[in-house]
């Protein structure tokens, strides 16, 4: 059962969410029960202090006890300043998913290699431990609160997708990413429906012992805004946000373009991010094109994985025609260089050949981008404005959120 207010055709006013978000909760049955706020960390846009003003204000005093949890999944820990902008209170009982301890983290059971097999077509076989966050487990409700958009890895984000990754351990995060990277982002990115790797999430949340609850919204890209929130289980919710999604967020083409300069915002602060830029345009690139990310607040590749300095970034059968040499890293960050590497081939003699081109306009320092087998453009350069008269070239501006596709 899923309730759903708005559409792809305007948006909400704040008293039309507030008052949705109550009622909601109200009929919910959370009285007297713990809950688990899970929400986003500020790499994900939606007018998450309105939704928690709504969400907190419907459950304080009616349940007995109420925490929120960042879902990270790998990215960097908030500080407090950071967390009291990104909520927009200070909220009690808030914390990050700290995923670098291992304290943190609850075992749920097993995904046998059986399963996996048959999950992803038999593109993997592999027997992979199902790890949560313990505040997820330590609760009666688990209440997701977040955005839903075209995503490169399962389809479209959100629902149980704030669980794992989200607020999950290594093994699933890795299976999972990998599982996408072979699919490849082109392929999955916008597929509507339950994708391979969408089917894997819900397999490993389906463990989880807390009722399941989600509030999943469809933002107005580049504002505050919403054009829906569907209230429900993870999977009802999620299937009726993304529905809408599928409409707002994603732009049609009628031809290829030679080049798009991706102006990333600054929510993305390295380019484990920042690549949504690629992600999100790569479809409508002709073959030897360019995708320059613009990105001059960027200063490095990864804050919480370096070894993307090492391993640079590739294509998909780069890495499985070497696959000896990789297959014991983690396979989330192979997938990460696959995904903004795009498509290509590898031959053992010949070496790789990609599809696209991928420059990095940024404060990168050249010689890392470089060597991380990607171009380099200086951005005191970059002349926005004349990119734009350009007729082979497409400039986004904030760019990361809006799937592009040809017709």
């Amino acid at each position: 059962m899923v309730d759903v207010l708005g559409g792809a055709g305007g948006v909400l006013t704040e008293d039309e969410v507030i008052g949705f978000v109550r009622g909601s909760l109200a009929g919910a049955g959370l009285e007297g029960r713990s809950v688990c706020v899970i929400v986003p960390d500020a790499t994900r846009s939606c007018p998450l202090p309105l939704l928690l003003r709504a969400v907190h204000g419907a459950l304080d005093g009616r349940v007995s006890r109420l925490t929120i949890l960042v879902a990270l999944g790998t990215h960097a820990e908030m500080t407090p300043e950071q967390l009291r902008e990104h909520l927009g209170a200070d909220y009690p009982n808030v914390i990050n998913h700290e995923w670098w301890k291992p304290d943190t983290f609850t075992e749920l059971g097993t995904i046998s290699s059986d399963r996996v097999g048959e999950i992803s077509d038999e593109m993997l076989r592999d027997e992979v431990p199902v790890r949560l966050n313990r505040a997820v487990v330590e609760h009666d409700v688990a209440l997701v609160v977040g955005p839903v958009f075209p995503h490169e890895v399962v389809g479209f984000s959100g629902g149980n997708k704030y669980f794992f990754p989200g607020v999950a351990g290594q093994e699933v995060i890795d299976l999972s990413h990998w599982l996408g990277a072979l699919i490849t982002s082109a392929s999955i990115i916008g597929t509507p429906g339950t994708t391979p790797v969408r089917a894997l999430i819900d397999e490993a949340a389906a463990m989880i012992p807390a009722e399941k609850l989600a509030l999943s919204v469809v933002a107005q890209s580049g504002t505050d805004a919403l054009h829906a929130i569907a209230f429900g289980d993870t999977i009802s919710s999620w299937q009726a946000a993304a529905e809408i999604s599928a409409q707002t967020h994603v732009r049609y083409v009628d031809h290829p373009v030679e080049r798009v300069v991706s102006v990333m915002p600054s929510k993305y602060q390295d380019i484990w991010t920042a690549a949504k830029g690629f992600y999100k345009v790569e479809p409508i690139v002709a073959d030897g094109g360019e995708v320059i990310l613009y990105a001059p607040h960027v200063t490095q590749l990864a804050a919480m994985h370096p070894e993307i300095e090492e391993i640079g970034y590739h294509c998909r059968d780069y890495f499985l025609g070497q696959w000896d040499q990789f297959r014991d890293l983690h396979w989330g960050v192979l997938a990460h260089s696959t995904h903004l590497r795009g498509a290509g081939s590898w031959d053992p003699a010949t070496g790789e050949h990609l599809r696209v081109r991928v420059t990095l306009a940024t404060g990168i320092p050249e010689d890392v981008v470089r060597r991380a087998n990607l171009g380099y453009l200086d951005p005191a350069t970059v002349d926005l404005a004349a990119y734009d008269e350009d007729p082979g070239t497409l400039v986004i501006p904030n760019a990361g959120e809006i799937l592009h596709r040809l017709v």
